[in-house]
């Protein structure tokens, strides 16, 4: 007890001792504290909330713009694909039923000619749309030759720049000897612009 009495008063002395560089010395520790109260502690925290609300715009920048890049690659694959089918309905498909049957029974004759195969018959079949724009022409060929000259039409068939689709392949033997000429009866496919329906 003794000793906080004399700690106090040596407080008392220095202070009084030292009063003029203690008191602005208290005065200004004063100030910093109302300064810092007042100004520093209000601005530090308006910038912590400034650099926070920085980051949460950048990161919702940087998901905008990986949201257009995204909306930007559908609608140019989406432009592509209505561009390569446009392509494909003007340029590939046949427009209507005569070029469909032109198309296919001189070219299917033709690549059955160079397979060394003989074209027995062929015959053709509308089928109406579904809801579509495409009319669906079934062909039935008859055919007649070896096992490889059937093999190298078949792939002449599906390397051709046509459209036609092979639907079923049934394979007899031909009239004859065992040694003979397969028969073969090639189903096939292929689709033409529905002009009534295209018009609608």
């Amino acid at each position: 007890m003794a000793s906080d009495i004399q700690g106090g008063t040596l407080l008392q002395r220095v202070v009084r001792e030292h009063a003029r560089v203690v008191v602005p010395l208290a005065i200004a520790l004063g100030v910093n504290v109302v300064l810092y109260a007042a100004v520093v502690y209000p601005l530090s925290q308006r910038v912590a909330n400034i650099e926070q609300r920085d980051r949460t715009a950048e990161t919702q920048l940087q998901s905008a713009q990986r949201d257009y890049q995204q909306a930007r690659g559908t609608l140019t694959g989406k432009d592509r694909a209505a561009a390569e089918l446009a392509t494909f309905y003007n340029d590939v498909l046949p427009s209507d039923l005569a070029g469909a049957r032109r198309l296919t029974h001189l070219r299917l004759a033709q690549l059955a000619r160079e397979s060394n195969l003989k074209f027995a018959r062929a015959t053709f079949e509308s089928v109406p749309p579904k809801g579509g724009t495409l009319v669906q022409l079934k062909i039935d060929m008859d055919l007649a030759g070896g096992y490889g000259d059937i093999r190298a039409f078949i792939h002449q068939l599906e390397t051709a720049p046509e459209f036609v689709v092979i639907d079923n392949i049934e394979l007899g033997q031909g009239p004859g000897s065992d040694t003979g000429p397969l028969a073969v009866t090639v189903h096939l496919s292929t689709y033409y612009r529905d002009a009534a329906a295209g018009a609608q």
